[in-house]
């Protein structure tokens, strides 16, 4: 959704919420006349609400003297809390802060009305673009084009230039994602960082830069730090850290969008932060009924509650509770959102089961930045249930789970599915001979090259130790097939790095198709098989079961 369409949205709101101002302003007069005809704690309670409802959503409209007045006069009827009632001084006070609040609304509306509500929420957490352009600049070309093909097969588009004077102009004609930058050349010690320096002095916003060098000295990393390096590999470059690296860099917004859902009495305040967190890039429902609450956790499965505090039947904190009380949703985040300013009660809600606690009226920006944390840091402690720790693919358990869900969704649908069982060749010797270190890089370098080369449909497991296993939806026996020998080519063309120096291995695969087995035991235990087939005929190949 493009600024202008946002704006409009957001100015609708605004619109809809001014016109119901006056209907806000008669319930607290209402309100207050009940109040001050029966002191009583229920009244109190009532014009509490309303008072703080209007402190937390004027603001954020546009009406700041509304919000002031309107939390004036909350604090006044808070400190009549457990009173039997109040003193003549003090009715007097309350009844000029009513006067004041309803004065403020006429005053503000006309003070906000010149004012667009343009209200973008830059989240610094968006990926910018799906730019995969590196430059390698190395006046060793051959040692260049050998790193160029390890990452083209992570599907990285690479140029490679012998000098510094080559980048410089063409990063100027065309911007890559990001630039791999030696240090030493016949210029210079430092030339490739005092390029780097002239392209950053060229640029409004700085290029992503990393150094490579056979220098490991303070002087080569202190100029490589001021330069605007994020990072700096020593000679011989290990591909699969580079690669690592560079993911992290230039990592692509989640496939699946973050869910959030939104829960305030005010309709408008609802789709306002709804609006606002969908301009962030995710997938929002609203809603003001907290009845509606369980079924909607059950439908939507959110990955964060944006939570209102004050609302009527059901506050914040009992909402909470309740959810926290039900197993499938500990882990969900809830951040509570509210104009309350009261610390003690702000940690009542931390206690509750709530993961913060933001103020009333919040910036845009500040909202989506703390509502992509916490979804990142829930997505990532769910993660650690199901992933392994060394590949972050899923686990034994978790990919067998998925084939049997998988393999059910398939049948109803009458889809094709594969299952893949694929084992590196020879790991023990790869082991004993370099070491564990660079055996665990083999397996991390192969399950990078799966995640990138698979489809985002499809699901691939670490089965434990050297093996993988892959459920490909949609995807008959050949498909299958065709796919894992472009990656299996890919792989056995790989080097990877260890002390001893750079080695190649391969990977054998098995693959059953759905088609005439029963369950997901059964496709299993013959894609297991075709693996063993795969092995003994020689290893490097892929045996399709049932296929000579």
């Amino acid at each position: 959704m493009d600024a202008d369409e946002v704006a409009k949205r957001l100015q609708h709101l605004r619109e809809q919420y001014t016109s119901e101002l006056p209907g806000k302003f008669e319930a607290i007069r209402a309100a207050w006349e009940r109040l001050e005809a029966a002191w009583g704690a229920e009244n109190l309670k009532t014009i509490i609400r309303l008072s703080h409802n209007l402190a937390g959503s004027g603001a954020t409209f546009g009406f700041p003297l509304l919000s002031a007045a309107a939390r004036d006069l909350e604090n006044r009827l808070r400190q009549c809390e457990g009173a039997a009632a109040p003193s003549a001084a003090e009715l007097d006070a309350l009844r000029a802060a009513v006067r004041a609040l309803i004065a403020a609304g006429g005053a503000g509306m006309e003070q906000a009305a010149a004012k667009p509500l343009v209200l973008r929420a830059k989240s610094p957490f968006q990926a910018t673009g799906e730019n995969r352009f590196i430059y390698i600049v190395d006046d060793d070309t051959a040692t260049a084009e050998q790193l160029a093909l390890q990452l083209r097969r992570y599907g990285y588009e690479i140029d490679v230039f012998s000098s510094p004077a080559a980048a410089l102009a063409a990063v100027a004609a065309k911007p890559p994602a990001a630039v791999l930058m030696d240090i030493i050349f016949p210029e210079g010690r430092l030339a490739g960082v005092e390029v780097v320096a002239a392209i950053q002095r060229a640029r409004q916003h700085p290029l992503p830069v990393m150094f490579m060098s056979s220098r490991d000295d303070l002087e080569a990393r202190l100029h490589a730090v001021r330069n605007g390096g994020i990072a700096y590999l020593t000679k011989p470059v290990d591909a699969g850290a580079l690669v690592d690296k560079l993911d992290d860099l230039l990592a692509p917004s989640p496939t699946e969008h973050y869910r959030v859902l939104v829960v305030d009495d005010s309709p408008q305040l609802a789709a306002y932060y709804a609006e606002i967190l969908r301009d962030a890039g995710m997938e929002v429902e609203a809603v003001s009924d907290t009845t509606a609450i369980i079924d909607l956790l059950k439908q939507f499965r959110p990955d964060l509650i944006l939570l209102d505090l004050y609302m009527p039947g059901c506050d914040g904190l009992e909402l909470a509770a309740v959810i926290r009380q039900q197993e499938e949703w500990v882990s969900t985040a809830i951040v509570f959102l509210s104009a309350e300013t009261d610390l003690d009660i702000q940690m009542d809600a931390l206690r509750r089961g709530g993961d913060d606690f933001l103020i009333k009226p919040v910036e845009p920006h500040h909202l989506a930045a703390a509502v992509t944390a916490h979804v990142r840091r829930a997505r990532e402690l769910r993660s650690y249930m199901v992933r392994d720790g060394l590949t972050g693919l899923l686990n034994h358990s978790a990919i067998k789970e998925q084939l049997g869900l998988e393999l059910a969704r398939c049948l109803r649908e009458n889809r094709p599915l594969s299952f893949a069982m694929l084992d590196i060749d020879h790991f023990k010797q790869v082991n004993d001979r370099y070491g564990h270190a660079a055996g665990d890089r083999v397996i991390t370098n192969l399950s990078r090259l799966l995640r990138d080369r698979l489809r985002a449909s499809d699901m691939v497991g670490r089965y434990g130790g050297e093996e993988f296993a892959m459920v490909l939806i949609g995807a008959g026996a050949e498909d299958a097939r065709r796919l894992l020998e472009a990656i299996r080519e890919d792989f056995a063309a790989m080097r990877h790095a260890s002390e001893q120096g750079e080695f190649s291995v391969s990977f054998s695969a098995g693959i059953a198709a759905f088609a005439g087995h029963a369950d997901a035991a059964d496709l299993n235990e013959c894609a297991d098989k075709a693996l063993y087939e795969a092995k003994r005929a020689g290893r490097n190949r892929i045996i399709v079961a049932g296929v000579s």
